[in-house]
This record gives structure tokens, C-alpha cells and sequence, in this order.
């Protein structure tokens, strides 16, 4: 299965026939397809304005993309998710007339599937109701569900369990369902730190290795507020453990034991601490063991007895191992073939860096009690929520287990979760004492639905939207007086910094400007200024940042919040290798710090990648000897005097330049 990129999108340069009545979709009916590589089946929807409009295409036999078309012949929305199982696809109708949902194979596939259009209703205006239409994927019996609640002023708004806890048994999803909230955890950890911090036990500027002194001295001290705000400069245990070929998703196990093993044999920090914020769960691990080590008592006894038991959250646990049992909780799942879903376990060695099972009823409890302390004090949650400086000034947006930002003007402390198939998000809005938290057992169960319900609840007190430019009275700005010359600037690869490993390459053809996306076909981008970009066939644009030299080593793409890129190659176009070039990186390679092999070799013209436990997976070239492949962000090569290449660097963006010598 491929990874579902951020930019989910693809031309439909296909033709595609006019639809037949039977091709007329009805609210309950499912109808049937066949796809054959270059086919498109349309099917049509009748609709008023104001319309509320849910779907979903069973993909079979074939991966599918599905694009909703408007009366207008203009794009609303296209979806390429999931490989298997469910392809959801909801929008609002803004005009009466004919919408045409059209379905496509992705690249090569062939194959079967079924289209179910399950709800044509009234967009709705009452909150809850609002929230029932925007969680219509996760609401049958037949599939993983979702809780959520919402509140305010301690009074709860909403609270409700949508779709199966546990589909083996039938269990309906519900607001007391302990779910594994992942990261979400992290504050729980950074909150029993503060605890003994207030019982004078540790300092947050304690060196990490006055608690753990087997850990590696790497010269710099590295402190527990550094473990607590990403800065450590320590690799990320769970990706090295990618690169040493474990499948999490498979059930694959990492002990606890190796989390220190792993900075042992790491050669040197990735970062001064305090430098580079990098998200990092070997830190909340260490921290987790701090706790225990220093409380005499393990993570799960100290949390109870201090945390848990104390604020009334009966249905609130650290589960240990997956081994442990959770009375009453979710069961994860993932999509599998022919629409059916795969029981997916728990990471290992997650226990402070995630680990805790919760329900939305007692987050609420726990967000209450950070809005007025009841266990901990005032001064510790205050420390929590402040954004840490970088050494360079530069700050975070992340204090002590919690993110610092703001949603339409309003503040926002919030920390999602993830852990293999579940899902989780908590958030608050000190100004307004409000907040809210989703859960979910779907593995692809989409995030940015918190923020959707936080503005239907909250959204007087938010700034309003944009407006348009058009609306503004502005005059809008003319693509042709966009000089061509200045995009040669812009020309090149840059990584996403959150998902490195999926790369913006832009090109330009005379006065035509093009944007091509990791695993994704190129597309036409439009100027909107003489450094931003906007696509049309999905709502994202782009913002190129020029350096005082006039160099462009950075962009920011604004798709689902604004995502930074930095650029990977050299800035003087894209490296295109023959044959004969790549030629010279086959070879075995071996890693001493992670104890493994990959072999790389040429196959029709590729250069491929490939280790025992995982697929071969096609290395794409960057700057001049290093390459983006699989969950590697970059390979960078290494050569000798002679020019003969004798190894490479590894990073899969948490974990970096990881060795490997050529055999």
C-alpha cells in the first residue's frame, strides 16, 4: 500500500463518456464498475443548493481515484486515500444541478468496484447535527468509529460515540471508550516531570544523565527540559527502528530496553541541544523512565496514584505493553482488500512518549483541571504551555508537551496523537475556558476535523475568514505580468520539513509553470504575486521565500495549514543521472550503529533499493549523489579520493545520517 501524500490530487485527462440513467446515483443504492488501465465511469448526482452530499466507493479489486465535478464543469474535490477498502467523498452544494462523481484507476490498476451514495441531505446548521454530517465515514457499525466532546465554562456541549469500537464483537463506540490517544500522552509525561519538580525530587535543567548514566555523555549536557521540548539532539527510536526493517504496522515489536540501547550507539547528537526543535519520542521515553526511576514507583503506578486516581478519570490507564489489558477499549484497525478492515496492534516501547488509553469524558476532566489546577499547581501548567526560544531566538511553538498556536485569532494548546490505527487530538481555548477532543480507532481517520468542530462551536469568538480578494475591492493579480525569468529562482526539489520524504519539485516550460509531487503527475501552477502560486485542481498555493542573496532556499505550501519546505537540490536545477551514473551506487551496504543491510542496484535504467524484511522501493535523485526513496527522506553518497563511492548517509527526517559502509 502507498502512502497517502499531503497533496492528494491528479489530472483527469481521460475521456469520459456521458452518463446513462442507470449511472444516476441514489441515496441507499449501491451500483457496480469495472476499470481497465485509462477508463473513467461517471455516475451523476442530482442536487438543490445547500446540500449536504456523502459517498463512498468499495475499491474492490482497484485502487481508485474519485473527483466530484460541479454543474459548472469546475473541480470540487478529489480524494486518493486508502489503496484498499472505503474512498469517502463528501461535499457541499453551492448551486442546483447535475454534480458528476467520476472514478479512475490509479496509474496501472485494474480492477472492480462499488459506489454507494449513503446521504443527500440538508447542509445543517444546528452544531451537533453539523458534526453527525462531517463524521458520516466513521458512523456504520460496519467500520471503526469515533468519539468526540466538546465544552465550555465546565459545561459539557457536545458528547457523543459514532461507528464500532470493536467490529469482531460488534461494540459500539462510545464517550466512555478507553481509546490509545498516542501522542496526546506526551503532556501526561511532561505534567508527572513538573510533579517532581514541585516536590523538589528534580530541575528541569538537571543534566538527563544524573537519572540515566548509561545513556551516552556526547560532550554537551542535554537536560530534562530539553528531553521535554524536542531539543535533545537524541535520534527518533521508532524511525531508526524503520530503517533496521521494522513493520509496525505488522506487528513487529520494539522493547523499551532498546530505546537507550539506540542512543548508546548512536556516534554522535543529531543537534546542540537546545538548537533544532525535532519532534522526538526516544526523549519522552527517557523522560517516562526519569519518573519511574526517581518516584521509585513504575510509569503506570506513578500516574495513577498521582494523576489519574486523584482527578476521577476511572477510565484513564498507561498500558504498558500491548500485552496489558484495557477493559472496554477500542481495537485499532486499517483498510484492507475488498473493503474489509485489519486489527492492527499497539506500538511497543511507547510508554511516555504515548501508551495511554483515555476516553473524551475524562480529557475533559483533565483539561479542566489544567485550566485550574487541582493536582499540580498553577506555575507548572504555566510552564508548560510556554513556548520554548531556540539558542538562535528563534521560538517553537511548543512548551513542555503541549503546541502553543492560535486558530482564527484565538489561542490554541492542543497535542494530537498517533499511534499504528489510532487517533486522537485534545484541545483547548484558555481565552473562552473551552475546548474539545476526538478519538478515533480508523487509521485513516482525518485530524483536521477537530479544528472543523472547534468553528462550528466556537467560531463567533474566532476572527473571521479571508475575504476573497475579489471581494475586497482589490485588484487582482494578472498571471501575464508575471516576469518568466523569475521562476528560474524558484526551479528545483524542495522536502516537506514534516514529511521529507515527500518531495515538491518544480519546472517551467516558457511561460508555463509546473508543480510534480512525490508519486503524484505534474500539474499547470498559476502566479498569483511574483513569489506565490496557486493550483486549480485542488485549494492549495505556495509561497517562495527569497534569502538576502536572493537565493530561494525555502517555501511554504498552504494546504491544511501552511506546510515549510526547504529545497534538496543544489539550486541549479534538478541532477538527471544516465544509466551509466547510477550504475556506480550498486553495491551491499551495511549500518554498524543499527546492525543492517540494504543492497542497492540498477534494474531497466532504476536504481533500486532493497532490504530482507522490506519491498524494493525505487530511488528518485536529488542533488548531485543523493536520492529520496521509501521512508528515506535523503540518501546522501559518499565517495572516496578516487571518486569511488564507499558509502551513505541515511536520514528519514527524525533520524539522521545514519552510516552505511559499502561492502
Amino acid at each position: 500500500m502507498r502512502p497517502s501524500p499531503l497533496l492528494a490530487v491528479i489530472a483527469l485527462l481521460l475521456a469520459v463518456q456521458p452518463a446513462s440513467a442507470q449511472d444516476r446515483l441514489r441515496t441507499g443504492r449501491t451500483a457496480s464498475g469495472s476499470l481497465s488501465t485509462g477508463d473513467a465511469v461517471e455516475f451523476v448526482i442530482d442536487a438543490r443548493t445547500d446540500q449536504f452530499i456523502y459517498g463512498r466507493v468499495n475499491q474492490l479489486t482497484v485502487d481508485v481515484v474519485v473527483e466530484v465535478i460541479g454543474p459548472d464543469d469546475v473541480s470540487i474535490t478529489t480524494v486518493d486515500g486508502p489503496a484498499r477498502g472505503h474512498e469517502h467523498f463528501q461535499f457541499e452544494t453551492d448551486d442546483a444541478g447535475r454534480y458528476r462523481v467520476v472514478v479512475t484507476p490509479f496509474e496501472d490498476e485494474e480492477g472492480n468496484f462499488e459506489i454507494t451514495l449513503v446521504r443527500q441531505e440538508r447542509v445543517a446548521t444546528d452544531p451537533g447535527k453539523r458534526v453527525d454530517q462531517l463524521v458520516s465515514a466513521y458512523s456504520g457499525m460496519d467500520g471503526p468509529g469515533v468519539a468526540i466532546q466538546v465544552w465550555r465554562d465546565g459545561r459539557t456541549l457536545f458528547s457523543k460515540g459514532y461507528g464500532a469500537a470493536n467490529l469482531a464483537y460488534g461494540i459500539p463506540y462510545s464517550p466512555d471508550t478507553p481509546t490509545n490517544i498516542g501522542s496526546t500522552s506526551k503532556q501526561f509525561t511532561a505534567f508527572a516531570i513538573m510533579l517532581l519538580v514541585e516536590a523538589d525530587s528534580l530541575s528541569l535543567d538537571d543534566d538527563v544523565r544524573e537519572y540515566v548514566p548509561e545513556l551516552t555523555d556526547f560532550g554537551p549536557t542535554v537536560t530534562i527540559r530539553h528531553l521535554l521540548n524536542h531539543t535533545t539532539g537524541y535520534r527518533e527510536f521508532l524511525n531508526l527502528a524503520l530503517m533496521d526493517g521494522r513493520q509496525f504496522a505488522h506487528g513487529d515489536w520494539i522493547d523499551r530496553s532498546e530505546v537507550i540501547a539506540m542512543v548508546q550507539r548512536q556516534p554522535a547528537l543529531q543537534n546542540e541541544p537546545g538548537a533544532e526543535f525535532n519532534y522526538n519520542n526516544t526523549a519522552y521515553a527517557l523522560a517516562a523512565e526519569i519518573v519511574a526511576r526517581v518516584s521509585d514507583m513504575s510509569f503506570p503506578d506513578f500516574m495513577e496514584k498521582h494523576v489519574f486516581e486523584p482527578l476521577g478519570m476511572t477510565g484513564t490507564m498507561v498500558r504498558q505493553s500491548r500485552e496489558w489489558i484495557v477493559p472496554g477499549r477500542s481495537v485499532g484497525y486499517t483498510p484492507g482488500e475488498g473493503g474489509r478492515f485489519l486489527e492492527i496492534a499497539d506500538l511497543g516501547g511507547a510508554m511516555g512518549a504515548g501508551g495511554i488509553y483515555s476516553t473524551v469524558e475524562d480529557l475533559q476532566k483533565w483539561a479542566e483541571n489544567l485550566r485550574n489546577p487541582v493536582v499540580g499547581s498553577t506555575a507548572s501548567v504555566q510552564e508548560m504551555q510556554t513556548s520554548f526560544v531556540l539558542t538562535d531566538s528563534t521560538e517553537t511553538g511548543y512548551g513542555l508537551g503541549l503546541f502553543i498556536d492560535e486558530q482564527r485569532g484565538l489561542r490554541r494548546i492542543h497535542h494530537g496523537g498517533a499511534d499504528v490505527a489510532h487517533r486522537s487530538q485534545l484541545a483547548r481555548f484558555p481565552e473562552i475556558n473551552a475546548g474539545l477532543t476526538t478519538q478515533s480507532n480508523h487509521a485513516g481517520f482525518d485530524g483536521s476535523l477537530s479544528w472543523e468542530i472547534a468553528e462550528l462551536f466556537f467560531g463567533d469568538e474566532m476572527e473571521p475568514e479571508e475575504e476573497e480578494v475579489e471581494e475586497s475591492g482589490e485588484t487582482p493579480y494578472d498571471p501575464a505580468d508575471f516576469d518568466p525569468e523569475t521562476f528560474d529562482a524558484y526551479e528545483g526539489q524542495f522536502a516537506l520539513d514534516a514529511v521529507p520524504a515527500f518531495v515538491l519539485t518544480y519546472t517551467r516550460e516558457d511561460s508555463q509553470y509546473y508543480l510534480q509531487a512525490t508519486g503524484q503527475p505534474q500539474f499547470e501552477i498559476f502566479p498569483t504575486s511574483d513569489s506565490t502560486f496557486k493550483l486549480t485542481v485542488v485549494e492549495a498555493s505556495m509561497t517562495f521565500h527569497r534569502d538576502p542573496d536572493g537565493s530561494v532556499n525555502r517555501l511554504t505550501l498552504h494546504q491544511n495549514g501552511n506546510q515549510p519546505a526547504t529545497r534538496v537540490d543544489d539550486g541549479g536545477g534538478v541532477w538527471k543521472p544516465t544509466a551509466e551514473d547510477l550504475s556506480e551506487f550498486a553495491g551491499r551496504y551495511f549500518s554498524v550503529e543499527i546492525e543492517t543491510f540494504y543492497t542497492v542496484e540498477l534494474v531497466d535504467d532504476a536504481l533500486m533499493m532493497s532490504h530482507r524484511r522490506l519491498d524494493a522501493f525505487e530511488l528518485n535523485p536529488g542533488s548531485r549523489d543523493t536520492f529520496q526513496g521509501g521512508f528515506f527522506s535523503e540518501l546522501s553518497f559518499e565517495r572516496d579520493r578516487n571518486g569511488q563511492v564507499i558509502g551513505f548517509y541515511a536520514s528519514n527526517g527524525r533520524s539522521r545520517d545514519v552510516r552505511f559502509a559499502r561492502q
